[in-house]
């Protein structure tokens, strides 16, 4: 919200187990959320796992990124 304020398009990538709570933060603050979920958990993975995560959401970021700087 801080570089949304400042003019600079922002948004988060968390994982499943944050959905609920990214939109209770967001109604809070009254904004939209601009975020990309992916499958949880995320701290024990490995590299390879966490390479394919961000291979499955790719696609996802980018159209994020896309749609926050137009």
């Amino acid at each position: 919200m801080d570089l949304e304020g400042r003019g600079i398009p922002a948004g988060f990538i968390a994982s499943t187990e944050f959905i609920e709570a990214a939109k209770a933060q967001s109604r809070s603050l009254g904004v939209e959320p601009a975020g990309i979920f992916v499958q949880h958990p995320i701290q024990d993975r490995t590299d390879a796992e966490m390479v394919t995560l961000a291979r499955q959401a790719i696609d996802r970021i980018l159209g994020l990124i896309v749609e926050r700087t137009n």
